[in-house]
């Protein structure tokens, strides 16, 4: 059995799925990893969760033992037979620990009981997540696997067309990347997509969403922090810079960051270097920088509300993400795509929009770009009593 010291605020991001048919069950343990700073995604069954792996990128899968349809076991070696490389956590009610150990026979990383105690579920979690990417990471210098699998852009526009041909112009470097763009137009999408065609795509994504931060603990998240630092500082924390070493971080709506903070992340863009908060030990990073955000910044800079120099270092090579007005050809595209992924996390088959509301979607002005089609598609796929929604 694998045991882990390590906790798991040490760890970046991790993508990870719970799958569990007890909906109460699945949200207890899917709130647990998202407080550990986990991305987590949910389905009830073993079925819906060999769909979203074909077009999702897991590290580590959270299974429960027993479900209807394919159960546990079954399902891991499915996964086994897809070669894919997630490392699985099952759950089981003590009755069945033996086949949970039957389980890691046939290459389950750990098993955890039921009530599941919430620490136990982090450590094994952040240490599944650890060995899968040392694994990947092996494979993809054997080259036998890429280590990350770009995520889907949706669209065969013109305006697409051209942003993927920028995407893989400026994958290939290290340089900083300023993704501009209105809000719902995938600008993280974007990001993502350069991530996981770069050199860099074996090591950690990491991002920091800047608006939901005060000043003080965006500083905390970005260069981290030793213990008694500050009040609350209980113990010492690895901030995000530290954490996406040999890989890239992400800052989401850059243009929240607070003047006296963007000194410091300017000295970081131009000497790779930071000091933690309350700590004079300098520590030097090789990481790209991916910046976003939905607001003109040379305006702000005007305004004195955004350093320019931090501007230029931002800026060195900028990227706009078009929106969904600027390409509507692409909607029907969207739109279907959109019923296709309801219909398998919902589990019945795809609703279809008839020729007027189709009509109606093109003619739209869609101030939220993608974000609100998706929405919009989703309320109708769920909402909806026929087969076609009018």
């Amino acid at each position: 059995m694998n045991t882990a010291c390590d906790s798991p605020a040490l760890w970046p991001p991790a993508r990870v799925l719970v799958v569990d048919d007890h909906q109460q069950a699945r949200d207890s343990m899917a709130d647990v990893l998202r407080r550990s700073g986990h991305v987590v995604d949910c389905c009830g069954s073993a079925h819906e969760a060999l769909q979203l792996i074909e077009r999702e990128n897991y590290e580590c899968i959270v299974t429960d033992l027993k479900m209807p349809g394919l159960n546990g076991v079954e399902f891991l070696i499915q996964l086994e037979r897809r070669q894919y490389g997630a490392q699985v956590v099952m759950v089981t009610a003590h009755a069945s620990v033996a086949t949970a150990v039957e389980a890691m026979r046939h290459g389950a990383f750990d098993y955890i009981e039921k009530p599941f105690d919430a620490d136990r579920l982090e450590r094994l979690v952040a240490e599944a997540v650890r060995q899968a990417r040392a694994e990947r990471q092996e494979a993809a210098v054997a080259g036998r696997l890429p280590a990350c699998a770009p995520p889907v852009m949706i669209g065969s526009s013109a305006a697409m067309q051209a942003l993927r041909a920028r995407i893989a112009q400026v994958a290939p470097t290290s340089e900083t990347i300023l993704i501009t763009g209105e809000s719902g137009t995938g600008k993280e999408l974007v990001a993502r997509t350069i991530h996981a065609t770069s050199p860099r795509r074996s090591a950690p994504l990491v991002s920091l969403n800047c608006p939901v931060l005060s000043a003080h603990l965006m500083e905390s998240e970005l260069f981290g922090h030793e213990r008694g630092a500050f009040t609350g500082a209980d113990a010492h924390r690895v901030g995000r810079f530290e954490l996406a070493d040999g890989g890239t971080i992400l800052l989401d709506e850059v243009t929240e960051i607070d003047l006296n903070l963007q000194a410091k992340l300017l000295r970081v863009l131009q000497e790779k270097a930071f000091e933690r908060v309350g700590s004079s030990r300098t520590i030097h990073v090789d990481v790209r920088v991916l910046a976003t955000t939905n607001r003109d910044l040379q305006s702000l800079v005007a305004a004195g509300k955004f350093r320019e120099d931090l501007y230029f270092r931002l800026a060195v090579l900028p990227l706009a993400v078009p929106p969904l007005r600027d390409r509507r050809e692409d909607v029907p595209e969207l739109i279907e795509y959109f019923l296709q992924r309801c219909a398998q996390r919902l589990q019945r088959p795809p609703r279809r929009l008839d020729a007027s509301a189709q009509e109606l979607l093109l003619g739209y002005h869609w101030p939220g770009n993608v974000r609100e089609l998706e929405n919009i598609v989703t309320r109708a796929s769920v909402l909806g009593t026929k087969e076609t929604v009018t």
